[in-house]
């Protein structure tokens, strides 16, 4: 659940913003699958990845799990790749290693290409472990998961964190499928939300210059495929009428009563 690098990016630029130290890790040798029966391409996926230049290995990166600490700010962040198996295990060495520190409260960001326009801003949505923590979300105009299909590792972090003494919520983004690579404006507006939730006054300017020459860019794109601005357009359409719908609806009824057409 990483599109657009909104988890990653968002992980990295606060360990960075905060200078955290890096302060344990998860050995990987007991959660992933290093070689998957099949053709090559189906395996990669799998593998470590490598470098070799002019006959020497200059990088071999198995999967990489690090805890990050901020003691200024009373916080810990993780970093990690979904295990394969020893999901039990690999929730153990979280919880154990948060309770150490003494963590009440955590908070999964994800992220999915979905049907917003990259001009808007991106729907987050949540599940909670404690109800209690819905009044805050709710402040940040965070809406709440309906779902059925395959868990990921996230949700089992959330079904067991209650049995371990921590409360827990996820903040997964909807972003711009059409869009591949990093997008910093995703997570400058998932970094917005969370440091609110978080009670951390950071400043976002030089995340917001990066966001600026970003759109800049795909601006330009845009102005060469008609095609494309046409389709974003609609999806800004659908977009504004949605949270209109239900995020403004007392607005809606009092426009509605003082006989202003809303189409």
């Amino acid at each position: 659940m990483d599109g657009g690098d909104v988890s990653t990016g968002t992980l990295e630029w606060l360990a960075a913003k905060l200078d955290a130290e890096q302060t344990g890790s998860i050995d990987p040798q007991q959660f992933y699958i290093y070689n998957f029966p099949g053709s090559m391409e189906l395996s990669a996926l799998f593998r470590p990845h490598t470098k070799i230049e002019s006959g020497a290995i200059t990088t071999y990166q198995p999967p990489t799990n690090t805890f990050y600490c901020s003691e200024d700010e009373n916080l810990l962040l993780f970093q990690g790749k979904e295990p394969h198996f020893n999901w039990g295990k690999f929730a153990d060495c979280i919880f154990t290693f948060a309770a150490h520190a003494g963590i009440t409260t955590m908070y999964f960001v994800g992220s999915y290409g979905g049907t917003v326009p990259h001009t808007r801003e991106p729907r987050l949505t949540s599940t909670v472990s404690d109800q209690r923590l819905k009044s805050t979300l709710h402040q940040y105009r965070v809406s709440f998961t309906d779902y059925e299909g395959p868990a990921s590792f996230s949700t089992h972090l959330l079904t067991h964190a209650p049995g371990r003494g921590f409360r827990m919520a996820s903040l997964v983004a909807e972003i711009p499928a059409y869009i591949q690579g990093t997008n910093p404006k995703c997570i400058e507006a998932v970094l917005r939300k969370l440091l609110g939730i978080l009670g951390l006054e950071i400043s976002l300017d030089n995340l917001r210059k990066v966001t600026d020459q970003w759109e800049r860019r795909l601006n330009s794109v845009l102005e060469e495929n008609p095609e494309l601005a046409s389709m974003i357009e609609k999806l800004e359409g659908d977009y504004d009428n949605e949270v209109f719908d239900t995020q403004m609806g007392d607005l809606k009824e009092w426009l509605q009563k003082k006989g202003i057409r809303l189409d």
